[in-house]
């Protein structure tokens, strides 16, 4: 019951912590709207749960026998997240506020993103050495669906906070504003991948 407590709080620490998935959500929430925005909210959530139960089937020996796999996967996160931050940035206001076309990540995007999402890996990896190091399927198991029940109240409260944020984004130079500042605070969150050894 300890474990399960621990593995609970974890989750829930980890989850609702700022992050590239709460920051692309709350600027979601912020340009579009929470419903416009559940296909993003549930793809984050499948699609971390899905990870974490691969992580836990043995995706993560293959860090342990091709180191390089990892060296690939950390530049490939920084390069998708610069280039994310930069559509962010960029962003024009979506439709129903000055007639641009912007649309919302879809569930598939949003699922997909997890494997080039530094902290969602960070986040499996840890979950799986601590809370399941016999990598039993049950313990597995156990470990993703924690974390997809957690996932989605915590997500949830990211996009909330956005769209509470629309009310003060109404001129486009304040949402450009809030913009900008989303795609500096998702380059920041890539600190921690780009230091050096």
């Amino acid at each position: 019951m300890e474990l399960f407590a621990a593995l609970a709080a974890f989750a829930f620490v980890s989850s609702v912590t700022p992050g590239p998935n709460n920051l692309m959500l709350m600027a979601s929430g912020a340009n579009f709207g929470f419903q416009r925005t559940i296909p993003h909210m549930l793809g984050v959530g499948v699609g971390f749960t899905l990870m974490v139960v691969l992580v836990g089937a043995g995706l993560m020996q293959l860090f342990d026998l091709y180191p390089l796999s990892y060296e690939v996967l950390r530049v490939l996160c920084v390069v998708y997240l610069s280039y994310l931050a930069y559509k962010i940035a960029t962003a024009a206001a979506p439709e129903g506020r000055t007639g641009a076309g912007a649309k919302p990540f879809s569930f598939i995007q949003a699922a997909l993103f997890q494997w080039v999402n530094p902290k969602a890996w960070s986040m499996a990896l840890t979950a799986i050495a601590v809370y399941s190091p016999s990598r039993s399927f049950d313990a597995v198991l156990l470990v993703a669906m924690v974390f997809g029940v957690i996932n989605l109240p915590t997500v949830s409260a990211w996009t909330l906070m956005g769209e509470q944020l629309r009310k003060l984004l109404t001129s486009p130079m304040r949402l450009r504003s809030f913009n900008i500042t989303m795609a500096v605070l998702l380059m920041g969150s890539l600190y921690p991948l780009i230091q050096l050894p």
